[in-house]
């Protein structure tokens, strides 16, 4: 048993954790509340970007990225994390954000959507969620009716992230209705220009994200335009959900390390009745859970990103890692903010941010309550 990191991502640790440091924290104040200034910082500073190596560290080799495997991801997702200078969500200052299963893509589809993606001429968004069907995708109503080398599809998304800028979607919808999600949903590729496709209502929210809703009335989509199989849409939506789940703990062991770092700095500066906050046992015991956590984390994720990187089922590990991570990097944000007084509701700081920000994962990509029952299910063996 190593507990070691073996050498090449120790270094990846430093180099991104420079990059973090040196050119996006400074300009967190300069683009936090500015949703314009985020979008185009990763173009700011993509030279930087490629001259780190970093380029298209998530895309695999045969589409021209660096491949790297879990265990590196998830060093890259945490040191990303821990600044909010980029959006909490799509990060994508290393290269275009690619939905995994595009990869499954072949033929005229790979070259008119995967392709221009990852070269960062084209957009996509992931139109799954509905009003009754967020957590429960299985209820989705959203149809698509076969009408011969066709699909009809019809229907409303609802809190789809960048469907305002995308240039296509990813639609699930019904196409057994018998079936639903146990073979009945499938995935098709949906230009947002084609007739019938409408983006009406934006919401706004506590956070940055801005989603929108997606109406589709009898919009005509060529059966080439399937992703995969007629009936795989839920197994392949599934099928990349372990790796985001990840992503929300390594992006949560990010904020709980600048948390740590926030609230150990400012306890030592600030000092009350005489004495600096770091001496008195109300502080110290809030960043001594802050420490112990992150440790926790940490070792979760690096068990869960080996068990992955094996090719082993870490199913198990991924819901714990969403489930903690989540849940205590928000805690992390609230006691750091706790701890900076007044100063922790300014937004010249970075705390009320990943307040907001982790409050929201909680619920978006699978809400606590599912995925503990989820874990329920794995633990107690039942269905």
């Amino acid at each position: 048993m190593d507990f070691e990191l073996p050498e090449e991502l120790r270094l990846l640790k430093d180099n991104v954790r420079r990059f973090v440091d040196r050119e996006l924290i400074p300009v967190e104040r300069e683009v936090v509340n500015d949703v314009k200034k985020q979008k185009e910082l990763p173009d700011r500073l993509r030279g930087r970007a490629e001259a780190l190596g970093l380029w298209l560290y998530d895309v695999p080799a045969e589409f021209g990225g660096l491949g790297l495997g879990m265990a590196a991801k998830i060093i890259v997702w945490s040191e990303l994390g821990r600044t909010t200078a980029l959006p909490s969500r799509n990060v994508h200052v290393f290269g275009p954000s690619v939905s995994p299963i595009l990869y499954r893509l072949e033929g005229k589809a790979r070259d008119d959507y995967l392709m221009p993606v990852i070269r960062g001429e084209k957009r996509s968004c992931f139109a799954q969620t509905e009003a009754d069907a967020g957590s429960d995708p299985g209820a989705m109503r959203t149809t698509a009716v076969r009408d011969g080398d066709h699909f009809v599809i019809n229907g409303v998304k609802r809190f789809i992230t960048g469907a305002d800028e995308a240039d296509f979607a990813q639609v699930f919808a019904v196409t057994d209705a018998e079936k639903k999600s146990r073979g009945g949903i499938s995935a098709f590729l949906v230009d947002m220009n084609a007739p019938g496709v409408k983006v009406a209502a934006s919401y706004d929210l506590m956070v940055d994200d801005k989603p929108c809703e997606i109406i589709f009335e009898q919009v005509r989509v060529p059966a080439a335009h399937l992703i995969g199989k007629e009936g795989e849409g839920f197994r392949l939506a599934q099928s990349w959900i372990n790796a985001g789940r990840l992503r929300h703990g390594a992006r949560s062991l990010g904020v709980m390390e600048r948390c740590l770092e926030l609230a150990t700095s400012y306890a030592k500066q600030r000092r009350t009745f005489g004495v600096p906050l770091a001496q008195r046992q109300s502080i110290q015991w809030p960043i001594i859970d802050m420490h112990m956590d992150a440790h926790k984390l940490r070792l979760m994720l690096h068990h869960a990103a080996w068990k992955f990187d094996r090719g082993e089922d870490c199913r198990e590990e991924a819901y714990m890692v969403k489930i903690f991570g989540d849940e205590r990097s928000f805690w992390a944000a609230d006691r750091c903010m706790q701890i900076h007084g007044g100063m922790g509701l300014s937004k010249e700081l970075p705390i009320e941010r990943f307040f907001r920000d982790q409050r929201s994962m909680m619920i978006t990509e699978g809400a606590i309550e599912v995925v503990r029952m989820a874990l329920a299910r794995t633990i107690l063996d039942v269905r």
